[in-house]
This record gives C-alpha cells, sequence and structure tokens, in this order.
C-alpha cells in the first residue's frame, strides 16, 4: 500500500510539475504584451536572458516574475498535497518529492509539450525550484553565480558553474542538517545540473572559440 502511494504521489507530481513547466513565461510574456515570438530575435533562446537583451528590463522582469511562480507552484504542490495531504515522504521527510517536482518542472520548461519541445535552457526555473526547496544550498549556489558573472560577465559560464556547485552544497548541508535523503537529493540536484549544462554546449563553444556574449543592460529593439 505505501509503494502504491508513493509511486501515485511521484506520478502526480511530476505530471504536475512537467505541464506547468511546459507554460514558457518568455513566449508568453512577449507575445502578448510585443505580439512577436521571442524564438525569432536576439539568440532564439526562449529563456530570461535574452528577453532581456532584446526587449529591455520590463519584459524581462515580467518573465522572471512568471517563472518564479512556476517554480514555486510546482515545489509547494509536491510538499503540501502530495507529500503533507497524501503523506508521501521518502527516508522520512517530503524533500525528495519536491525534488523531483523541481526535475520536473524544468524539463518542461526546457521541453515545452504546447511548443513543440522547444524552450528555454531551464536555469532560472531550476534555481527558483531550488530555492523553494532548500534554501540555503540555493543562496550559496547564487553566490557562487553572482561572483563568477561579476568577474567574467558571461551568464552561461556563472550558470553552469552555480549548476555544479549546488549538488555539492546540498550534500554538505544536509548532510549537516541531519536530511537522510541528502543523497538523492543531491542526485537530483546532478541531474538538472548536467541537463542546464547539455543545453549550453553553443554556448561553451563560444566561450572556447572568444566569442561568447556577455551580458548587456542594454535594450537592442524598439
Amino acid at each position: 500500500m505505501e509503494i502504491f502511494k508513493l509511486i501515485i504521489g511521484l506520478l502526480m507530481s511530476m505530471a504536475f510539475a512537467y505541464f506547468l513547466g511546459s507554460l514558457n513565461s518568455a513566449i508568453l510574456v512577449c507575445r502578448i504584451v510585443k505580439g512577436q515570438d521571442i524564438r525569432k530575435y536576439g539568440s532564439n533562446n526562449a529563456g530570461l536572458t535574452n528577453v532581456l537583451r532584446v526587449y529591455g528590463k520590463g519584459l524581462a522582469l515580467a518573465t522572471l516574475i512568471c517563472d518564479l511562480g512556476k517554480g514555486i507552484i510546482a515545489v509547494t504542490f509536491a510538499k503540501l498535497v502530495v507529500g503533507k495531504l497524501m503523506g508521501v515522504t521518502v527516508l522520512g521527510d517530503e524533500l525528495f518529492i519536491c525534488y523531483v517536482a523541481a526535475v520536473l518542472v524544468m524539463i518542461g520548461h526546457i521541453f515545452p509539450i504546447y511548443y513543440g519541445f522547444k524552450g528555454g535552457k531551464g536555469v532560472l526555473i531550476g534555481a527558483t525550484s531550488l530555492l523553494t526547496v532548500d534554501p540555503l544550498s540555493c543562496i550559496l549556489s547564487l553566490l557562487v553565480f553572482a561572483i563568477i558573472l561579476y568577474f567574467t560577465k558571461f551568464v552561461s559560464l556563472s550558470s553552469m558553474f552555480a549548476a555544479l556547485s549546488f549538488s555539492i552544497f546540498t550534500v554538505l548541508t544536509q548532510w549537516l542538517r541531519g536530511y537522510e535523503s541528502y543523497g538523492l537529493n543531491a542526485l537530483m540536484v546532478l541531474i538538472m545540473a548536467l541537463i542546464i549544462i547539455s543545453k549550453h554546449k553553443q554556448n561553451i563553444q563560444r566561450l572556447c572559440d572568444g566569442t561568447e556574449n556577455k551580458l548587456s543592460f542594454k535594450s537592442k529593439k524598439k
């Protein structure tokens, strides 16, 4: 019975998170406000950085808020409905269920069923989801992101290093805090990091070639 409840809970978390994640904020915001497809401009990526480059801070902020909401809602659903209401836990806590939701909402964002499985790179939605699950590890990873971005101005490089550092911080901080599921949780974070890195293949090549764009806060398109 417990195994059946666990399977049902996992499937509920996965399905809810994936379909919610498939609602691409960058595409929806730019289409509603500008009547244009963000994937046809800039780097052709349906993500926050490209919205900032192409349309400026206003639409980037709107995209940020929507993506924040997706991650928070997906993880909160897993925690409250599946974890608390249904009583589904792994090794005695609801964290692993929340990480499952975090992985699937990010996958939905990257491979959205509503947009031909072509979405963003998943950095923002992954970060906001993990912030909801484990704020301490996320804040430490965001510090890594901020430090690397400050010195290099490369969002892609900063994102990849922050993603990899998160799994390390998850092991260390959760072990110190006495979470029995810290190994499984770190594995889920590592999966998210590898997915993010795999979506940055072109950025890695441009970094090696010295042609990667640096972050600019100036709008290139009115």
